[in-house]
């Protein structure tokens, strides 16, 4: 019988894939608690309840995530405390021989634990941060030197070790990884610190970690922080894309005027329809994005792939390289037919680590090219505002667009003339990919 149970299960779980829509795992929830405390027969007979009363905030819970996932509300980047979190003891007192991270040691292992599960965490994409009460050459031993460490310098994208308070660090790393803070989890032994962040910063994640060391991996884990629907090829580079984006933020402190800077860059972007190949990637990125988005419109993957083969509706994925890397896709378009000769900007939303590189400028010259070619005169575009994406509220001002309307919300309308249009450009190789053909410009 729990053979046959398992391969319905899978059957259903496979179809779910084919359709697009989303599986949520309750015998796996159930297991967490034990079948026997997941099942009341009481209740079942009496209205069949799925689950035991005490266990509904547990089920509920998962239930949430999932649509948190869904609306790209998972969290982005694990902040690492050192000293009695990332191992035992302290370093600075200590010193790198009596601080406690080694197999054989309950402590050191409980310790190893946190660490072994934020490398899980990066390897699907959870960017990586360290903030610490210390100075930085001594915070940075154990990482060079000890043995038993299994996180590494070059796991942590940013690594801050000084005396300023955490609730402002943690808004220093937030700024220099753009991203928003509330994308920041905070993991950290002492209370003081985690009270203290709660208070300043309500919008970073902050697990309430039992005094036992032990049970610190297990707390993070079970709080679905960073809980993900799917994972696109992308979501493993993640981490890495924001490593290589520190690298370009400091030869931009070394490269004298944003013209040389982005020209220092050789940078290449690539601009292709959307297609079956990159799909997942489209999908994640329409429903995680939230603060380069003008319209926060979700769409799922079906939804999507509808977009893709309507030969009305123009569809652009963007790609963008440089001598550092490849920041992989970086943005998404999609343009609707409102009426003759006009499109409706429906879709726009780009990754925030690109910022400051012109990447929107491109875009549009390439949304223009595209629709002269097609024969539409005017571009419209709408901002809709939500708490997070008061960032491009300029957005269509600052590219040249004509206001059309606003209303008391904050909602504006936005035209722009496709004949006359002349958009800046910024120094980089561009690549067209197209069902039939590729062409690159200088």
């Amino acid at each position: 019988m729990r053979w046959l149970l398992s391969e319905v299960n899978r059957g259903l779980a496979e179809q779910v894939l084919v359709a697009g829509d989303v599986l949520l795992d309750v015998a796996g929830i159930a297991e967490t608690v034990g079948l026997a405390n997941w099942h009341d027969p009481q209740l079942w007979n009496l209205g069949k309840f799925p689950c035991a009363e005490a266990v509904i905030p547990l089920y509920a819970d998962h239930v949430a995530r999932t649509l948190a996932a869904m609306r790209g509300k998972s969290r982005k980047v694990l902040v690492l405390d050192l000293d009695n979190t990332v191992w035992g003891g302290v370093i600075g007192d200590d010193g790198l021989e009596g601080i406690r991270v080694a197999q054989g040691d309950a402590i050191g292992e409980a310790h190893l634990a946190v660490q072994r599960m934020a490398l899980d965490l990066r390897k699907r994409g959870i960017v990586l941060a360290v903030s610490s009460k210390n100075t930085d050459e001594v915070a940075r031993e154990p990482f060079l030197k000890h043995p038993e460490m299994l996180l590494k310098l070059d796991h942590i994208a940013v690594f801050q070790a000084n005396w300023n308070d955490k609730a402002t660090n943690l808004q220093a790393i937030a700024d220099e990884l753009a991203v928003g803070i509330d994308s920041l989890v905070f993991l950290d032994d002492n209370p003081v610190e985690r009270g203290l962040v709660r208070r300043l910063l309500p919008q970073v994640a902050v697990p309430e970690l039992p005094e036992d060391a032990a049970g610190y991996a297990r707390t993070l884990a079970a709080a679905g922080y960073f809980e993900a629907i799917a994972f696109a090829g992308e979501d493993l580079k993640r981490a890495d894309f924001y490593q290589d984006n520190a690298k370009r933020i400091s030869l931009q402190k070394q490269v004298g005027g944003v013209d040389a800077y982005l020209a220092s860059l050789e940078m290449t972007i690539t601009f292709q329809p959307f297609d079956a190949t990159g799909r997942a990637r489209i999908v994640q990125l329409i429903n995680k994005s939230n603060q380069y988005n003008l319209t926060t419109r979700r769409y799922t993957d079906p939804e999507v792939r509808a977009a893709e083969e309507d030969p009305d509706v123009f569809t652009l994925q963007v790609r963008l390289a440089d001598i550092f890397g490849d920041n992989g896709m970086i943005s998404v378009v999609i343009c609707r037919p409102a009426e003759q000769g006009i499109w409706e900007v429906d879709t726009w939303l780009m990754s925030c680590r690109v910022l400051g590189r012109k990447v929107e400028h491109m875009v549009l010259n390439h949304i223009v090219e595209q629709a002269r070619a097609r024969g539409v005169h005017t571009l419209v575009g709408r901002y809709l505002p939500t708490d997070r994406n008061q960032l491009v509220v300029d957005h269509y001002a600052k590219l040249g667009f004509e206001q059309v309307s606003a209303d008391e919300s904050g909602r504006t309308e936005w035209k722009l003339d496709v004949a006359s249009a002349q958009i800046d450009r910024a120094p980089m190789k561009v690549i067209t990919l197209g069902a039939e053909h590729v062409q690159e410009n200088a």
